[in-house]
């Protein structure tokens, strides 16, 4: 029994080029090794590639994708945007409604327990700590996570209610979001900032006093500090510039009062999580998968963290 003669081989035995019988050639495609014949050879990053592998290279890729998995977007600013216009409307019906004294503020802001108070704010009762019981001397209450206010754990984010606070903080926010929102995507993004807020609120509820009300973006935009920084460091950049407006910016925290340093550090640390989770993936095509998955994984974590604190806190 004969066996077929492989055409890929010329009579005198070198390799024929996969589009071109009979062109002798020793150059085979780094993807499919095939032999190729000059005209058929591609430059690639490392050798050359036949016109079937490039072709097919061409539909794998993935236009517009940015280097550690999101989507490139027209205005790297949407977002940055977005998240600014939400906490100038929280603001605007906050000072429509009584600004220091806003029961919006109160609703929002992040208070680990509910209080008893004046109406006029000039006195507390930390001994009644039921809202029907202070509504029903004629107090004021204002109502915390373990009661129920659930949303507050990412409220507290949106919500200011001095001009100053909120101009520093926004200004912040369009320093820094729009270079990260271009570097990460849209989504990517949002979740540095989100679970930034999320973790900055678990770290309020066990570390800040119980009846100590937290409100403010500053807790989102030290998220972006630390995102930043873990970019920084990631691409090889100076992290000494980082690394210096950090110190300003947890001088502050420490010296100035009425300035949450528990928001400061769960922010940050939150933010530098997920920005380490986002850029230390491996590129593949489960990149996406697990990068959210370790986002997921964060916020469980923290998650379990937050009701382990609020069951402490709750009346026996």
């Amino acid at each position: 029994m004969t066996q077929p003669s492989d055409p890929s081989q010329s009579p005198s035995g070198a390799p024929q080029c996969m589009r071109h019988p009979g062109r002798e050639t020793w150059i085979r495609c780094q993807r499919c090794e095939r032999p190729i014949c000059p005209d058929c050879m591609n430059q690639a990053a490392v050798g050359f590639q036949c016109p079937d592998c490039v072709a097919q290279g061409v539909k794998q890729t993935r236009q517009g994708m940015l280097p550690f998995g999101g989507r490139a977007s027209r205005d790297p600013r949407t977002v940055t945007i977005a998240l600014i216009a939400i906490n100038i409307a929280v603001f605007v019906l906050v000072r429509a409604t009584g600004g220091l004294t806003s029961k919006l503020a109160s609703a929002l802001m992040l208070t680990p327990v509910g209080s008893c108070s004046a109406v006029d704010g000039s006195g507390w009762y930390p001994s009644v700590t039921s809202g029907d019981l202070c509504t029903s001397y004629g107090l004021s209450w204002s109502p915390g996570f373990t009661d129920g206010a659930l949303w507050q754990i990412l409220s507290h984010g949106f919500v200011h209610q001095e001009f100053l606070h909120i101009a520093m903080n926004l200004l912040a926010l369009w320093v820094l979001g729009p270079n990260l929102e271009r570097v990460l995507g849209r989504s990517r993004f949002l979740a540095v900032y989100l679970v930034s807020v999320f973790v900055a609120g678990v770290t309020i509820m066990w570390f800040a006093e119980p009846y100590q009300s937290t409100l403010g973006a500053s807790s989102g935009v030290f998220g972006l500090l630390g995102a930043t920084l873990v970019l920084v460091w990631k691409v090889g950049g100076d992290v000494r510039s980082m690394a210096g407006l950090l110190a300003v910016n947890v001088a502050i925290t420490l010296f100035v009062p009425n300035i949450s340093w528990q928001g400061h550090l769960g922010g940050f640390v939150g933010g530098a999580l997920v920005a380490l989770l986002m850029v230390l993936t491996p590129r593949g095509e489960r990149r996406s998968t697990l990068q959210w998955s370790g986002v997921a994984l964060l916020v469980v974590i923290a998650g379990a963290l937050l009701v382990a604190r609020t069951a402490q806190l709750l009346p026996a």
